[in-house]
């Protein structure tokens, strides 16, 4: 089913009710800047429960939110304000919210609990609500909604067409028709239920509890890498591959990009401007570089876990802020390793290893990560673990300056003169 958002008067009443409280959301796109809200549309999935759609612009940021809300009686702790003499709720984890969610909803269903339903707790991007129950699932309500095929949802159904077992199976999925920009009705996804990955562990709070006790991490990274391997081969399987002639010119060129776009953020790099020079060059020197394919495109630690001695990876939504045919845009596989490489050295900082220590759990971690993937052109791998390092000594010198050490670390090794290391 695809529902089709109205515009109602009640919509701009109440966003009134929620100009307050939406900045304060971790999910509102805006943090710290006055962002202009307009009311879009809104769905009745209830007589007491609405989906309201808000427009959130601010600078560069032109985002469509989605927010549940559920109307009730009564005087409530976790109240959003008042209409009508009628309390205003989050509806993201409210039965009444995830009954009428479930009763619209695609897909084979699963038998879950609503009235037993718990909000996952320090998401930045969207909501997540665990459904415990005879086979539990866990409902991601996307927060930023966009058009097109979210590929949260549609990677892993794919992926288990094709008989990939280590993502969490898609059970109930929910589309809809909204306005536009330009006034025409677009198509997108609300959101997402899945099975319940049970005796899970965070892959990320997992290695950082392995560095913490200064135990090796090799085995388990050697199984994720592997795994990693048979999720882009299913990824083939499920999309092909690209055509385009997109070789190491290509590669080389962003890298560099990259690089001048961090050197104006951050001038304190250009102390690596030599070692950044040599392995872009490295790359232009390559004959060839692998197809593109579809990839995960954010894989990190943070998106896998550890359940029953195996791993299963998550998260395929990418960046939701991101536009769409940038989160689906055919990619070198190994980005996505490079990512679980630059996340190996966070959790050896976190889990509060330093210097020599440091770098000994690291490597070694490295090193099963690899040798489960089964390989890859090194000097390709390299070039993309560089350009994501760039990217996180940006961010952590605007958002979180303390951890800044952490990304200098890795351009130490990439780009510092330790080209063999």
């Amino acid at each position: 089913m695809s529902l089709i958002a109205r515009t109602t008067p009640d919509d701009a009443r109440l966003l009134d009710v929620l100009r307050d409280w939406l900045p304060t959301r971790r999910w509102f796109p805006a943090k710290g800047q006055v962002a202009e809200l307009s009311a879009v549309a809104s769905f009745r999935l209830a007589p007491d429960v609405t989906v309201l759609l808000v427009r959130a612009r601010a600078g560069s940021i032109d985002a469509v939110l989605q927010v549940p809300l559920v109307l009730t009686d009564g005087t409530h702790d976790d109240a959003i304000g008042v209409l009508d003499g009628r309390t205003v709720l989050d509806g993201a984890g409210h039965p009444e919210f995830l009954r009428a969610w479930l009763s619209v909803a695609d897909g084979p269903g699963a038998d879950v609990d609503v009235r037993s339903a718990r909000v996952v707790s320090g998401e930045q991007s969207n909501t997540s609500v665990i459904l415990p129950g005879a086979h539990p699932g866990i409902l991601k309500v996307l927060r930023a909604v966009a058009p097109g095929e979210n590929p949260d949802v549609d990677v892993p159904r794919h992926l288990v067409a094709v008989g990939w077992q280590h993502v969490p199976a898609p059970l109930a999925w929910l589309q809809a028709q909204w306005p536009g920009p330009d006034g025409g009705l677009v198509t997108g996804y609300l959101g997402v239920l899945a099975a319940f990955v049970d005796a899970a562990e965070d892959g990320f709070e997992l290695a950082c509890a392995y560095a913490a006790k200064r135990e090796s991490f090799a085995s388990a990274a050697a199984d994720l890498g592997a795994i990693t391997a048979t999720m882009h081969t299913a990824l083939v399987s499920a999309y092909g591959v690209d055509a385009s002639d997109q070789g190491p010119q290509d590669v080389a060129r962003a890298v560099a990009a990259r690089f001048a776009w961090a050197l104006s953020a951050v001038p304190a790099l250009s102390r690596f401007a030599d070692g950044v020079g040599d392995v872009v060059a490295e790359v232009r020197a390559l004959p060839s570089a692998p197809p593109r394919q579809r990839v995960h495109g954010d894989l990190h630690l943070g998106q896998v876990l550890r359940s029953h001695d195996t791993w299963f990876i998550m998260d395929f939504e990418g960046e939701p802020l991101a536009p769409l045919d940038q989160r689906t845009r055919p990619d070198l596989a190994l980005r996505d390793v490079a990512g679980l490489l630059r996340s190996i050295d966070y959790a050896a900082a976190v889990g509060g290893l330093t210097g020599a220590d440091a770098a000994t759990w690291t490597g070694d971690a490295r090193a099963g990560l690899l040798r489960g993937y089964g390989g890859g052109d090194q000097t390709l791998l390299r070039a993309l673990e560089l350009d994501k390092t760039l990217y996180e000594a940006v961010y952590e010198s605007r958002n979180r300056p303390s951890w800044l050490p952490i990304p200098l670390a890795g351009l130490e090794r990439l780009a510092g003169g330790d080209l063999e290391g």
